[in-house]
């Protein structure tokens, strides 16, 4: 069975910008958290725009190469097999540097009821 893109559930603001397709979604062991896992593809050049979750993004990137960049701390570029981890409510912005389609995947252990991502400035 081939996952489908978010489309219920909580609010995903990137979900309207990227493909992005939740693998699963639970409740936490721990009190008012819960796990969505997601796979996300960003075409060549693309921006994600910046955003933030409500919680940790425990990510890896599967394929292409991905620029991050996060609020006050320096620019990283990811390739294929690096892993990366944002903390709660950190403004961060990922941009595929090309030339092909940048795939991550990403759990995030958010509040509950909360948006999993929201636009907001860098």
């Amino acid at each position: 069975m081939t996952p489908e893109p978010t489309t219920a559930g909580a609010r995903d603001d990137l979900a309207g910008k990227l493909k992005r397709t939740e693998l699963q979604h639970s409740a936490s062991s721990i009190p008012g958290r819960e796990i969505v896992q997601v796979l996300t593809e960003i075409p060549a050049g693309v921006e994600s725009g910046w955003h933030q979750h409500p919680g940790e993004e425990v990510g890896y990137i599967l394929a292409g190469r991905v620029q991050m960049e996060v609020l006050g701390r320096p620019t990283l570029v990811l390739n294929a097999g690096d892993p990366f981890l944002m903390p709660p409510r950190t403004p961060h912005n990922a941009t595929d540097l090309g030339p092909e389609t940048g795939q991550m995947l990403s759990t995030y252990i958010v509040e509950t009821d909360e948006p999993i991502a929201e636009f907001t400035r860098g």
